[in-house]
């Protein structure tokens, strides 16, 4: 695989989470096979809002801070639980497979 790939394998890994679950930036980057999950946000960040992108949070289940208002309204409005601030990445975190 090239690492040209790496931004289509990023975004498509995205794509693919579940309306009611989460990812963190890690969990996409080691699904991935980047090198950190920094990557992971830069591509979102220049993605431009195609992909679910309120459904990859934080490892602790916090939020985009820039953001945070708009990811919460919209994880909320498919079913996603939060303790207190946070995601329950317990009860929310997907793993990539297939259900």
């Amino acid at each position: 695989m090239s690492d040209e790939s790496l931004p289509h394998r990023i975004l498509a890994c995205v794509e693919s989470i579940p309306r009611g679950r989460v990812m963190s930036y890690g969990d996409i980057a080691e699904y991935c096979g980047a090198n950190t999950p920094r990557l992971v946000g830069r591509v979102l960040s220049l993605d431009g809002g195609t992909v679910p992108w309120h459904r990859v949070v934080r490892s602790d289940g916090s939020l985009a801070t820039h953001k945070s208002d708009r990811q919460r309204e919209l994880l909320e409005a498919e079913g996603v639980r939060f303790r207190r601030e946070r995601v329950d990445m317990r009860a929310c975190r997907w793993d990539g497979a297939q259900s």
